[in-house]
């Protein structure tokens, strides 16, 4: 009796989720089961006693069939993608599983697959839970990789050039953080068709983890790779949608092209990593291609951040707190001040905020640096003395933290001393993030606000804020964002921008606070329209405890 002929062998296999073929050892196909004519379009009769090359798509090398019968002589299977076609000529990606079988003495080998690119049935759904994604259905990081090691292949041959994308979505931690993660999983299966409607449907996207995404895109030329680049900005430039709330996120792509930046899948999506993270430095919300500059700027940065987070833990002494004094635009007087933390790292020098503060974020330890902040403000107080009138200290708080509870027992010891000196004590967060605060923050700043805790909205204009929800905001300060300001007092100074915030704020019996004032022309213009408060380099930079406690004595200098 045939292998093939058992009556318990063909029980099992022919009603099998996938399809199944035996194959001798010559080869010669001796047996398929009935999922394979639904994969490949052929019946019984059309393949059996003909090699399995009639399934090939000619898009593999000798090399990648080499290293197949390689993997079966020392490990005794092989497993893996392989492009074949079916029987209308289709090109499709098929999940290969190889095993040797010995029967009557003769060696033969089953093969089982599926096509992964339909999974309709529920058990071939079942079957490919380890290769896709549940939550967007898209390939995992695995199978991307296969797509990947296939594709490096098929262009070995062909010529062509692709490219690899990596795509990182802006600020969805902070979505995740502060709505839950029932939210962030709409928000995530929203970005996901946000990216399939940008790129063709012969291209690959696939969800790696968290909120990292990955496209393999074909080329004709560089040109194909910005427009691409170009329309996927432009696609998360409008609101996420989901349960009829808005969620403003945007995406840092990165992208390394074949063969240029790397012949290998594992070496494109490196490099595509590499070019997101400049695109992270370069703002966010845009893209870059791979080069050696942004790469070694990138290694530096993370240096940078690995030296930081261990700074936090075992060098207090690299930290300390200055202070930029706050003016009553009319009257010349100092009504406050912004504590700021600097860094002065032992190897790297001087770190600049717009540097350490985002990696701080990143990194997951933005609380360790809010404690640093408010320690040194507690020991500079020891010897600060009472004010006259409305004296305010402003500290910077990420919204990541107002959800967590350690954010009041940092915070407390501050708040009692600014109260013991008649201050008051304001928190300031920055637009953007304030865009995406739940319910559940919005309380929290409401309880601040009713214990005296001033809320003011950092980098206003650079956000997407409606008139509607500043309204119902705890705030009471609005700060506009040193990039309006630069524009006034100028041959081409533009007010209109700044004069409209006036009038929001004015409307919604809001203060204001310009910040970023670097001449006198822009300190009149900004007089000229009403603004109550600012602070800039015209009037102090941000200095040392010793030196601004002199300006609270004599708040007109």
């Amino acid at each position: 009796m045939q292998f093939e002929q058992h009556q318990d062998f063909r029980a099992l296999v022919d009603q099998y989720p996938r399809a199944i073929m035996l194959v001798t050892n010559e080869p010669k196909i001796t047996y398929v089961n009935g999922m394979f004519r639904s994969v490949t379009g052929y019946v019984q009769d059309e393949v059996v006693g003909r090699p399995p090359s009639v399934l090939s798509s000619g898009l593999h090398t000798p090399e990648f069939y080499q290293a197949m019968w390689q993997a079966l002589a020392s490990s005794g299977r092989w497993e893996g993608l392989i492009w074949n076609r079916k029987k209308n000529g289709e090109v499709y990606p098929q999940w290969l599983s190889i095993y040797p079988v010995e029967y009557e003495g003769q060696q033969s080998y089953v093969g089982i697959f599926m096509d992964m690119g339909k999974r309709t049935g529920v058990d071939e759904r079942l079957a490919s839970l380890a290769y896709y994604d549940p939550l967007t259905d898209l390939p995992n990081r695995s199978l991307f990789q296969e797509f990947l090691k296939a594709r490096v292949s098929q262009h070995c041959l062909e010529g062509a050039r692709f490219a690899v994308l990596f795509i990182d979505l802006d600020f969805f931690k902070s979505v995740n953080d502060l709505h839950g993660h029932e939210c962030g999983d709409g928000v995530l299966k929203q970005a996901a068709m946000c990216i399939q409607s940008v790129v063709r449907k012969v291209d690959v996207v696939a969800r790696l983890s968290g909120d990292e995404f990955a496209v393999i895109v074909e080329l004709q030329g560089i040109e194909d790779l910005k427009e691409v680049g170009q329309r996927m900005i432009q696609a998360f430039r409008a609101p996420v949608i989901v349960g009829q709330r808005e969620y403003f996120l945007s995406a840092s792509i990165g992208a390394a092209v074949y063969p240029t930046h790397g012949k290998s899948g594992t070496e494109l999506l490196q490099k595509a990593d590499r070019a997101m993270y400049a695109a992270k430095l370069a703002g966010r919300g845009c893209y870059r291609i791979y080069s050696e500059a942004d790469d070694e700027r990138g290694r530096r940065e993370q240096r940078l951040s690995e030296a930081l987070v261990t700074s936090l833990k075992t060098s207090p002494d690299e930290f300390h707190v200055v202070y930029q004094p706050q003016y009553d635009l009319r009257s010349g007087q100092s009504v406050g001040m912004e504590a700021l933390l600097r860094w002065n790292h032992p190897e790297f020098g001087p770190v600049s905020p717009a540097d350490f503060v985002p990696l701080a974020e990143r990194r997951g330890q933005i609380h360790e640096m809010t404690q640093r902040l408010v320690r040194g403000i507690l020991k500079d107080l020891q010897s600060a003395p009472s004010a006259q009138g409305d004296f305010r200290l402003a500290i910077n708080i990420s919204a990541r933290q107002i959800t967590d509870a350690r954010l009041g027992l940092v915070i407390g010891p501050l708040f009692e001393r600014i109260h013991e000196l008649g201050w008051q004590l304001e928190i300031e967060i920055t637009e953007t993030h304030i865009m995406h605060l739940s319910r559940q923050c919005l309380e929290t700043l409401k309880e601040f606000r009713n214990q005296g805790v001033g809320i003011a909205i950092d980098d206003f204009g650079t956000g997407y804020s409606s008139l509607a929800y500043l309204q119902n905001l705890p705030v009471q300060v609005l700060k506009i964002d040193r990039q309006f300001i630069s524009r006034l007092g100028s041959k081409n100074s533009d007010s209109r921008i700044v004069s409209a915030i006036l009038g929001i704020a004015e409307a919604l019996e809001l203060e204001v606070v310009a910040e970023g004032i670097e001449n006198r022309a822009q300190y009149q213009e900004l007089r000229g329209l009403d603004c109550q408060r600012g602070q800039g380099f015209l009037m102090a930079r941000p200095q040392p405890w010793d030196r601004v406690k002199e300006m609270i004595l004599d708040p007109y200098q």
